[in-house]
């Protein structure tokens, strides 16, 4: 069963970075275009960053536009999500897929928690 697998979460203050790693469990996510979402507690998951098959073209939530900057590495099979100035309202669980999601892709997530 294929299953993608988040890592990089963790705790940081209003303004700093974290670096968020997906790698799968078979060599699909080289061959797909990729999104990383995130869901915060009483939100609906959404999509915050995607990436084309080749890395070519990339789309960004309005609320992440300019601070985060998706990328990808199709030789190592991962795709990394570069979290710049992050703020409170950043706080969520995040999560990678494909674009459009498969259900039975989704992994654990990584808990990025923005706060003093």
């Amino acid at each position: 069963q294929v299953q993608f697998v988040e890592s990089g979460g963790g705790l940081v203050q209003p303004g700093g970075s974290l670096r968020l790693s997906c790698t799968a469990s078979a060599r699909i996510l080289s061959f797909n275009a990729m999104g990383w979402y995130r869901q915060a507690p009483g939100n609906q998951r959404e999509l915050v960053a995607s990436i084309s098959t080749l890395g070519g073209s990339t789309g960004y939530a309005e609320s992440v536009k300019g601070r985060f900057t998706i990328s990808r590495d199709n030789a190592k099979n991962t795709v990394i999500l570069q979290m710049d100035s992050l703020r409170s309202d950043d706080t969520a669980v995040y999560y990678c897929n494909k674009t459009p999601p498969r259900s039975e892709y989704w992994g654990q997530g990584t808990q990025v928690a923005v706060s003093l």
